[in-house]
């Protein structure tokens, strides 16, 4: 077994981690942990009651964090206009030429974007992009023809989320110096995305079995998932 940090350990002093708190609280707790000496982020955990193995099951979906992620977005644009893409606030925008630096080995980018017609060519990309979550989708918002609202929407802290083969969920939902309103006001709108994209196939309760909270170097809080229940 790894041993933990310092920090680690004494964050385990500074709460009963063995306790479900409601998600207020738990924010609350987060912020007693000892702090890094970078700003970390913090990130929400779900483990979900659905068939992992089932297509018609899968979670997935995006949503706009109120108070954005605290994260500096890498935009890519495919497109043959890109100019208007940059002019727009995209960091690196192109069509052939970009395609070829990502077959090289170039992918210095957090999300990539692509026109209805640019993905004809982009998909020839989807063994490179697809295993590292780059390949724009459009059930993601990431193709799309309205390239200007699709750069503001992942630069104001649209984020993605997708259900993996063991059926959770993790994704960060800000830094530990938001404020505990800031995170809080995150975390219910993610919870509740979450909760909305439930599958019409799954039956009974139990949809959001567990919920976690924790930072980069933090232990994580356990959060009392019948809080959500109405999912």
């Amino acid at each position: 077994m790894d041993k933990h940090s310092k920090r680690y350990v004494n964050g385990t002093k500074a709460a009963d981690l063995t306790k479900d708190y409601t998600l207020q609280d738990a924010v609350a707790v987060l912020a007693k942990f000892p702090k890094a000496k970078f700003d970390e982020t913090v990130e929400l955990a779900l483990r979900l009651g659905v068939d992992p193995t089932a297509g018609e099951q899968m979670v997935r979906g995006t949503t706009p964090l109120p108070n954005g992620s605290g994260k500096k977005v890498r935009v890519l644009v495919f497109t043959d206009n890109a100019q208007a893409a940059l002019d727009a606030g995209a960091d690196h925008a192109g069509l052939q030429d970009i395609m070829q630096k990502i077959n090289e080995g170039w992918l210095d980018f957090d999300v990539a974007i692509a026109t209805t017609e640019a993905m004809k060519q982009v998909r020839t990309l989807a063994r490179v992009l697809g295993p590292k979550g780059l390949m724009p989708n459009p059930k993601s918002g990431t193709v799309t023809d309205d390239i200007v609202a699709g750069i503001k929407a992942v630069k104001a802290g649209r984020v993605e989320f997708k259900m993996d083969k063991s059926a959770c969920i993790a994704l960060g939902i800000g830094k530990r110096s938001f404020t505990a309103e800031q995170l809080l006001e995150n975390a219910q709108t993610v919870i509740e995305a979450i909760g909305k994209a439930r599958p019409a196939t799954f039956k009974g309760t139990g949809y959001i079995k567990g919920i976690s909270l924790s930072s980069t170097m933090s232990p994580g809080v356990r959060i009392n998932s019948a809080e959500f229940s109405k999912y």
